[in-house]
């Protein structure tokens, strides 16, 4: 569970009082929504680059996050010598090492999953993430969601069976790049979960990006060294493309969308909005690498983009919650009081 302690004002550089307050706008902002679409957009695209790199996706992982490393901290300095912002303290630093480790296994394991398996495969098998954040996002922060709309998940199911055993024959998916994805899901909804509990703490956007990219390097690089050997270093120019394209597109772009997005949306909705991504993601797949899909897994990619779009919709409706009545022992008016309808603190909220 997330401790209610927030950290003293000077614990944490550029404390935001709303993040501080854990607190989540109860109508979510549009804002928001824009973006996590441009995310989704930037996101959809890199798993197609991956492949068509045609390097060993751990390498490409690793170098792109030393990149972004490289990019994080060129905005920490040019900030310190506009406004003279501080540099992230050792509080934020010990706050984001969670997410960063998560963060780290997460895109080492994708990329690498991805050059294992086909992208409709890939794709479609991370949409199941919603359903286990859901339930832990209203266990951890306290987030109240519709759990009626849970059903619908049902929908986006049936769609996901059908995406994964209707593949081409000879195509590119295989059981070990499929399991890979299941391991991505759960290092992906740690990262949510924790990355959130570190911007509910007051750490901002820009802290948490710089800290976090550098961090992750702890568990890239020994993922990465063990998968590629010698070919750590042995990137193609077109692999060398890619990662540059992959720094800026998702390496800062799509996760500082995220971030940002996790003071306008519950983290459950963020990651729900995302269901247009493995649509989008199957797209380039065609694109850029001619990857065909069977007719049964396009209606399977209708349906699990239905169930997920049912799911958002119910998931924004108000929850009603009962009335509740005043205690009218409260009301008793003392010697000297206004009477007995002055207003108290006991009165129920509006």
């Amino acid at each position: 569970m997330v401790s209610a302690e927030r950290p003293s004002s000077n614990a944490v550089a550029n404390i935001d009082p709303e993040v501080a307050a854990n607190k989540v706008p109860s109508v979510p902002r549009p804002i928001g929504f824009a973006a996590v679409a441009l995310a989704v957009l930037s996101f959809s695209i890199s798993s197609a680059l991956i492949k068509w790199s045609a390097s060993t996706g751990s390498v490409v992982a690793f170098w792109r996050m030393i990149g972004a490393v490289g990019g994080w901290w060129l905005v920490v300095v040019f900030n310190r010598q506009r406004s003279g912002r501080p540099w992230p303290s050792r509080e934020t630093w010990k706050l984001v090492l969670p997410p960063g480790l998560f963060f780290g296994a997460n895109i080492a394991i994708f990329f690498t999953a991805i050059t294992r398996t086909s992208i409709a495969h890939a794709e479609f098998i991370t949409t199941l993430t919603p359903l286990v954040l859901l339930p832990a996002g209203a266990f951890f922060f306290g987030e109240r969601p519709n759990w009626g709309a849970l059903k619908f998940g049902l929908i986006s199911i049936v769609g996901i069976s059908l995406v994964l055993s209707f593949g081409p024959d000879g195509g590119e998916a295989t059981l070990g790049g499929d399991l890979l994805m299941i391991v991505v899901i759960g290092t992906w909804t740690s990262y949510m979960l924790t990355s959130k509990r570190a911007r509910s703490r007051g750490v901002d956007v820009i802290d948490f990006m710089a800290c976090m990219m550098p961090l992750g390097l702890l568990t890239a690089g020994p993922i990465a060294a063990s998968i590629a050997g010698d070919g750590l270093f042995s990137l193609s120019a077109r692999g060398w493309f890619v990662v540059a394209v992959l720094t800026v597109v998702t390496g800062m772009l799509a996760h500082a969308c995220i971030i940002f997005a996790q003071r306008q949306l519950p983290v459950a909705t963020i990651s729900i909005i995302q269901s247009g991504q493995p649509a989008l993601a199957v797209f380039w797949g065609f694109i850029i690498l001619g990857e065909s899909v069977r007719a049964p897994q396009i209606i399977g990619m209708v349906l699990v983009v239905l169930g997920l779009s049912l799911f958002t919709r119910a998931s924004q409706k108000p929850i009603r919650q009962p009335s509740r009545q005043p205690d009218l022992t409260r009301a008793t008016a003392a010697p000297g009081a206004l009477g007995a309808n002055a207003p108290t603190d006991d009165q129920p909220s509006r």
